[in-house]
């Protein structure tokens, strides 16, 4: 490591590089096309960038593009690498898909000298000569297990057609499929591999759990454990309509929630993940592809709302949480059933599945005993004293106040009576005086007539 990178990776707290990162170093450095496969978490992103960034020459074009399975890893990778680029005056930019194509293109012209992107998004721009990688030294595939099939693998073989024969390949995966056993051949290029699944222990203690819930009572289930304390889950699902329905049901019932799916703009699908990430949300529902390899500090619970099924799916679900030595816990809804087939695609697997429970907003190890449930029903019934016991101390002091008012008014209603007598006494003795007066006056007349 040269002396820059050592003097930050020291800064950020790191105190010696993972097993992967130390693997892969020095045939990186050399420039040997490799394949390193480690657990998700153990830090593939600077196994790569820290070996390939050094022989950059500024100001020479694109010399490396790494190739993101989602535009959201492909925005986390390009802000890890950005980090330690710009300690060497290298400039890093991300072109993914969903993004204003006309100010990547712009950018472009700035003369980057790393290049994160979709594969789609790279072909196009290489396609129309606004991407220019004659000068490339190194190409990464990150997620290759994932990134290697179907169309994504053709798009893959045309972006490595138009590389140099001598760039440099790496390709970095969390499990191993046939397809990568199969690499050397497909790019012509003698690959090394680093395996060191075995040797990595740096993730943290995850617990495996089966909650038994019906598909009907699931988007209440997700509304109860979002009001548990401090609870916050990435949610799985299989397909985009159920996320949604999912989705409207919890706003509906106003919990705090968004979604990181594919119908969303990525100015939408950043804002949820910075939400999620400042803790301002308790759930973030996704799918498979847009969520694979995010890096989420201190997730503490993956959800898997649909069952995944296989078991390189529940490896990179599950693997989201107990990151860099933190604990996690991974929650697998279904019925008796579901969960039954979940424990036969896992069965050659380390993984461990333990039943727990939800009762009176808490997650249980086991079934709520008599006396838990005697205790959970005394509780709720002084709950309902207390409550009844206010509302008739309120309806008491109701009854004061309004007792109050009742006296106010007849007070108010003597002094008006009070009033209205002491005017009708005031009128009968004007009226008495003027007939008095009127009659003296009739008399003075009958005597002067007289």
């Amino acid at each position: 490591m040269i002396d820059v990178f050592q003097k930050h990776f020291d800064e950020l707290g790191f105190k010696q590089p993972t097993v992967i990162q130390s693997a892969v170093h020095d045939a990186m450095t050399q420039g040997k096309s490799v394949l390193g496969i480690a657990p998700t978490g153990s830090g593939k992103t600077i196994a790569f960038t820290l070996p390939v960034l050094p022989k950059i020459m500024p100001e020479q074009g694109v010399q490396v593009l790494v190739l993101s399975p989602s535009q959201e890893l492909a925005v986390q990778t390009a802000n890890v690498m950005r980090d330690w680029a710009k300690l060497l005056n290298v400039k890093v930019l991300a072109l993914t898909g969903g993004a204003n194509i006309h100010r990547q293109i712009d950018k472009l012209k700035k003369h980057p000298e790393v290049v994160i992107g979709t594969p789609g998004r790279v072909l196009h721009l290489l396609e129309t000569n606004h991407l220019k990688i004659g000068e490339l030294q190194t190409m990464i595939v990150d997620e290759a297990d994932d990134m290697l099939q179907d169309e994504t693998l053709a798009v893959i073989e045309d972006i490595e057609r138009a590389t140099p024969m001598t760039a440099q390949l790496g390709f970095f995966s969390a499990t191993r499929t046939p397809v990568l056993d199969d690499l050397s051949y497909m790019f012509g290029r003698e690959i090394v591999e680093f395996d060191v699944r075995g040797e990595d222990h740096s993730q943290g203690i995850v617990r495996h759990t089966n909650l038994e819930v019906s598909r009907k009572h699931q988007p209440d289930m997700l509304r109860k454990l979002s009001h548990m304390k401090d609870f916050r889950a990435l949610v799985f699902f299989n397909q985009i309509k159920t996320l949604n329905y999912v989705a409207s049901n919890l706003r509906h019932e106003h919990v705090s929630v968004a979604v990181l799916g594919s119908n969303e703009r990525q100015t939408e699908r950043e804002k949820s993940l910075r939400m999620f990430r400042n803790r301002q949300i308790k759930l973030l529902l996704t799918t498979d592809v847009v969520a694979r390899g995010l890096d989420i500090d201190k997730l503490p619970t993956v959800i898997n709302y649909d069952l995944p099924n296989n078991e390189l799916t529940y490896v990179h679900r599950v693997g989201r949480t107990g990151r860099q030595g933190e604990p996690g816990m991974v929650i697998n809804f279904g019925d008796d059933h579901d969960l039954r087939d979940l424990k036969k695609i896992l069965a050659g697997t380390d993984y461990k599945l333990e039943p727990i429970y939800f009762y009176r907003n808490k997650l249980l190890d086991h079934r709520p005993t008599e006396g838990e449930r005697t205790e959970s029903v005394q509780t709720k019934v002084n709950r309902k004293m207390r409550k009844v016991q206010h509302n008739s101390d309120k309806i008491n002091v109701d009854k004061h106040v309004n007792r109050m008012f009742d006296e106010n008014d007849q007070f108010n209603n003597q002094g008006a009576k009070h009033h209205k007598k002491k005017n009708r006494r005031q009128k009968d003795k004007g009226m008495r005086h003027k007939r008095q007066k009127q009659a003296e006056q009739q008399n003075t007349t009958d005597q002067s007539n007289a």
